[in-house]
């Protein structure tokens, strides 16, 4: 059975809902839980000559982006706390969540990766197409599906 779950949590109702099958689920199989967040990279949308972005402002960015991230996973946490399952936690830069989703799996040495099903129907999902969609279709390790 499995033993280490990848849960990846992007703050939405949706994955609090995986999250806490999850933990259900792993507290049912004796399994261990790493919670995981990717944190889009904070790029400039645009360059102007006449706009000069500070530091500062970079940074705050940053700061509330990692805030966030914190969030997101301490959410899991405490669902695991509860539950009597071990933890652990992982917040990474990467504007493509999918690959840092399969990444953080096999670099934890995960057996299960449960994640939530966003749903998107239609022309958006055939245009923005799916994390979910994306790993299931590239990873290895098996990938359980919460709706």
């Amino acid at each position: 059975m499995f033993t280490h779950i990848l849960v990846p949590t992007d703050g939405s109702s949706l994955s609090q809902h995986a999250a806490r099958r999850a933990v259900s689920l792993a507290g049912e199989i004796g399994a261990r839980i790493t919670a995981f967040h990717a944190i889009p990279e904070l790029r400039a949308p645009f360059y102007d000559e006449n706009i000069r972005l500070e530091n500062d402002m970079w940074d705050e960015c940053a700061r509330l982006a990692r805030q966030e991230a914190n969030e997101y996973l301490g959410f899991v946490q405490r669902l695991c706390f509860v539950e009597g399952v071990g933890f652990d936690a992982i917040a990474e830069m990467s504007d493509v969540p999918y690959e840092a989703i399969i990444k953080a799996a096999e670099q934890c040495g995960c057996d299960l990766i449960f994640m939530a099903s966003h749903g998107r129907r239609g022309l958006s999902a055939l245009i923005l197409g799916s994390e979910t969609y994306k790993v299931l279709t590239h990873s290895k390790i098996p990938v359980l599906v919460c709706r």
